[in-house]
């Protein structure tokens, strides 16, 4: 497995947002534990210093499933944000969890109801980072 790269403020944040999902129980326990085992095989680094083709948290992302050619683009916020209709997907989401901290044209295997595909990531639109903006 690839390993992924998170800012500090990014892994602080979700995993305060797990947390109160566990406490809540709105989260699957499964769910949080995958999204935890990533977060700690992160390689953990400062805002500045995350390079501007990785996937953070508030990124705008575009994607396609290898599968069917199907291409997708919204925007990953915490739970509390998440708003399907204006495409903001929870990081609890499967798919969101899958890109975080990955980059630009990397492919991530995902088992979809008709068997295993790859995701691969091709743009970030949004990256708060590389905009200056560390306070999302």
């Amino acid at each position: 497995m690839k390993q992924i790269l998170i800012t500090k403020q990014d892994f602080t944040r979700i995993h305060k947002s797990i947390s109160d999902a566990k406490q809540n129980n709105s989260i699957k326990k499964e769910e949080a534990e995958k999204l935890l085992n990533e977060l700690h095989s992160a390689k953990i680094v400062e805002s500045e210093e995350i390079p501007a083709d990785v996937v953070t948290m508030n990124s705008v992302v575009k994607i396609h499933f290898e599968n069917n050619r199907t291409t997708t683009e919204f925007k990953i916020v915490y739970p509390d944000q998440a708003d399907i209709k204006a495409k903001k997907i929870s990081i609890f989401s499967p798919v969101a969890s899958a890109l975080i901290g990955y980059r630009v044209k990397d492919e991530i295997d995902w088992i979809v109801p008709s068997g295993m595909t790859k995701i691969i990531i091709d743009e970030i639109i949004y990256q708060p980072e590389a905009a200056g903006d560390f306070d999302l």
